[in-house]
């Protein structure tokens, strides 16, 4: 499996938080309603719930992309 970030479009992000509700070890909402994403990196166990955060963005505003590192 290729090694994935996650990157987030700032300029589509709502700030709803639907994906700090699926995976909140790696997404947060500010009380300004930024997105924190707390760690980029993609690993393989956790590959299935990132998906899922970003198949459930109301806003299509998560992708994930390769590592530029590798």
């Amino acid at each position: 499996m290729t090694p994935r970030r996650i990157v987030v479009d700032r300029n589509r992000c709502t700030g709803i938080g639907i994906c700090e509700s699926i995976f909140p070890e790696r997404f947060e909402v500010d009380d300004d309603g930024t997105l924190i994403v707390h760690d980029d990196l993609v690993t393989p166990d956790i590959r299935a719930g990132i998906d899922d955060a970003v198949q459930a963005c109301p806003a299509s505003a998560l992708s994930l992309v390769p590592r530029d590192d590798q």
